[in-house]
């Protein structure tokens, strides 16, 4: 399934607020260049769908923008839930779902109920390891592919 890149977030240190980016690269060694949570490891980027986003939002009535998830990435309609293995290609890039991001108790302080509405289908988005390395900008494809494909280049 095909969808395209509609937003990059970086946090330079923890607790901070995200910055937002129209462009930027993933690398094996440090994740999103720039986001302070990169180190190699199965939560190396967390990418959020746009359409689960505000199925949560709409849950609990609410418009919010997609940073307050504290995401790295955000892609249009992907079918995220229960897609580990699977791996997303985003133009030369690729990276592998190693998991759902759970909702941690910060979206509570974000508004009541986004914890709950982010709980359900995996609305909160994916963890991800980096496959291989590539430049982001804004409106590139990014595509969910079988988990069972060959590891790429």
């Amino acid at each position: 399934m095909k969808t395209s890149l509609l937003g990059i977030a970086v946090k330079p240190q923890r607790l901070q607020p995200m910055q937002l980016h129209d462009a930027g690269a993933l690398s094996l060694q440090e994740g999103l260049i720039g986001d302070s949570r990169g180190k190699p490891g199965p939560r190396q980027v967390t990418l959020l769908s746009l359409a689960a986003w505000q199925a949560a939002c709409d849950e609990i009535g609410i418009i919010l923008p997609w940073t307050e998830r504290r995401a790295n990435l955000l892609v249009g309609e992907l079918p995220l839930y229960r897609s580990t293995g699977s791996r997303i290609a985003i133009g030369d890039a690729v990276l592998e779902i190693s998991g759902e991001t759970d909702p941690c108790e910060r979206m509570t302080a974000v508004h009541p109920g986004l914890f709950g509405a982010l709980t359900k289908d995996w609305r909160g988005g994916v963890c991800c390891r980096v496959l291989r390395g590539g430049s982001l900008t804004l409106g590139m494809a990014a595509e969910l592919v079988s988990g069972n494909s060959p590891h790429p280049g």
